[in-house]
């Protein structure tokens, strides 16, 4: 795994988004980290931690990661956000269930006039 500045994580993620257009996945995840053994935060204590944001980008072949501090985290998800928009295309459109459509049949059949001497009930 390959920890990296942010601005040049986004870019690496930017490529790895355009390989994987075709065939494959990017799994992007995020993680509160002191970036400290257990050791160490043992002997800070809680109140000297600084905790920072992980960040790992992975394909099959390649992880990268990088690390943002509190401080910068409003710029860095912006930027993320950016690259984000920029590579949806790539996205299978959901196929949705006919939960609205039988709901607009149903409400169809109650509007109708009903025929004299024939009732039908209608469930759902």
């Amino acid at each position: 795994m390959v920890l990296l500045q942010p601005d040049p994580f986004l870019n690496e993620l930017t490529s790895m988004f355009e390989k994987s257009t075709e065939n494959g996945s990017v799994w992007v995840t995020f993680k509160r980290s002191s970036m400290k053994s257990k050791l160490q935060r043992d002997k800070l204590g809680e109140d000297a931690l600084e905790y920072r944001c992980l960040v790992r980008a992975s394909t099959i072949k390649k992880t990268i990661s990088t690390s943002i501090s509190a401080k910068d985290q409003q710029r860095f998800q912006a930027s993320y956000a950016t690259v984000l928009k920029a590579h949806m295309h790539a996205l299978k459109k959901r196929e949705r269930k006919d939960k609205k459509k039988a709901a607009e049949v149903n409400k169809k059949q109650e509007k109708a006039p009903k025929k004299s001497g024939t009732s039908t009930k209608v469930t759902a």
